[in-house]
Order: C-alpha cells, then structure tokens, then sequence
C-alpha cells in the first residue's frame, strides 16, 4: 500500500487554477523530488497535502486514510512532518527545548495537569527531554543542546528543524527547499544529512530543491509542475531530456 497518494487534485483560487488534475503516488522509503519554476505550484501542493489547503476537487490519502481537508496539527499527528522554506525554529528557545516542542504532539497529559504539575506530567516531561536527547546525539546534534537555537549557523538550524520534525514520528518528511540559503558546500552536507535520516530512520521523503545539481544526484525519481500540471516524471535522466522541461526552465524549445 501507498504511504502518500494524491489523487486528481485541483485548487482555484477565484478565477486562478493553482494546481490542475495533480497525481502523485510515493511507496514506503521513497524519495521523490519536486521540481518546477518559480510559481510552478511545488509549495500549494505541499499545502494540500500537509493540511494548510483544502483541494477544490481530488483526494489525498496517507496511508490508506482519506485526510483531503484535515487540519495541519490533525495531519501531522498521523505521521506526515513538513520542513518549511523559511526556518520556523523558536530561536529564543534551546537546542533541546525546539526538539521537545516536536514530541509534544505525542504528549498524553492535559493542560491542567501541566498547570498543577502532577507527578504524571513530570515522568512525562523528563521522558521527553530523554527522548530529545537522545534524538540529538543520534543526528550528532547533541553537543548543541542547550545553546540557544538561533544562535547556531545557519546551516545547523536547518538540520535542528529537521530533527524537531523527527521528533514528531513522522513516517513521511515533506522538505520545501531545505537547503534555501546555505552556501555550495552546506547544501551538498545537508543533502547527505537527508539521505542518512531517510535511511536510518526509514522514511519516505518528498522534496522541493531549486539546486538542480543536487536534486538530480540524490533523487531515484523527479517530477516537474509548470502552471500547476505536470510535465514530465521519470529518472533525473529522462527529465534532463525531456523537451517539455527544458522549455520550462529555458524559455526556448528543445529543438532550439
């Protein structure tokens, strides 16, 4: 079974087609990048999916569970964890304390219990701050636990924000150009940061990366949107060639 299919999706915004008749299907594991110009639709899809949009037509299912129309906070307690563009970290907070924020989604305690501070919540609470710990030394973030967040450089931060989403459980990662920012060389070590999470911690990813060079070296499969439809689907090599997505990226024809 499918951990993410998107089904015909379309989204109006008034008279504008945002996205049209968008399919996409990702197995367990996969890796999929998401690729197109700028305005091309990658971010309203991630929107769709994560929560933040409700399609005007189509479904999404995530594993096997209809969730067109969920709210993000519902969508995420499912298992689907979303890396935004622009760094969401609570800077003024820790290290560890940005990383527990992410297990909180799984907190069984109430809020009066967090008020009177039972017996129950501080177990609780002490288990979380393990958990995140150990999460950290795992990334081989743990050096940096208690220094403040926003703090750390730049490229650090992006991999906290990853870490606070694994935090969440996720068995699929949606990454909207988590490199955005980052110098050649940043980019290229946070791409292998990627690689290594997806793998240790078995989960699909679906990623959005404007560095072609490295989203076609660490991605098996890409798909490419221009106006919201896709265009061309297949291995980096396919897409390389494929007319329609040198025409979108160029302006010019193939053949030209």
């Amino acid at each position: 079974m499918s951990i993410l299919e998107v089904a015909h999706v379309t989204i109006r915004f008034g008279g504008l087609t945002a996205v049209a008749d968008f399919c996409l299907e990702l197995e367990r594991g996969d890796l999929l990048g998401l690729i197109g110009p700028n305005g091309s639709g990658k971010s309203t899809i991630f929107n769709i999916i994560s929560g933040f949009y409700t399609p005007t037509e189509g479904k999404v299912r995530f594993d096997g569970k209809d969730i067109t129309g969920y709210r993000p906070d519902k969508v995420a307690g499912l298992g689907l964890a979303r890396i935004f563009q622009n760094s969401r970290l609570f800077k003024d907070l820790s290290v560890i304390d940005n990383v527990a924020i992410g297990h909180h989604l799984h907190r069984r305690s109430s809020p009066l219990a967090a008020v009177l501070r039972t017996r129950g919540y501080r177990e609780e609470e002490a288990h979380t701050y393990a958990e995140s710990r150990s999460l950290l030394e795992k990334l081989d973030l743990g050096r940096y636990a208690e220094e403040n967040a926003g703090s750390l450089p730049y490229g650090l931060q992006r991999k906290l924000e990853v870490a606070r989403a694994l935090a969440t459980k996720p068995r699929l990662l949606l990454l909207d150009e988590p490199a955005a920012g980052l110098s050649a060389g940043e980019t290229q070590e946070m791409m292998d940061f990627i690689l290594a999470v997806r793998k240790d911690f078995n989960l699909a990813v679906l990623l959005i990366e404007h560095t072609m060079a490295v989203i076609m070296s660490c991605c098996p499969r890409i798909m490419v949107l221009n106006y919201g439809r896709t265009i061309a689907e297949g291995t980096p090599q396919e897409v390389q060639r494929n007319p329609k997505v040198v025409e979108a990226y160029l302006g010019v024809s193939a053949h030209a």
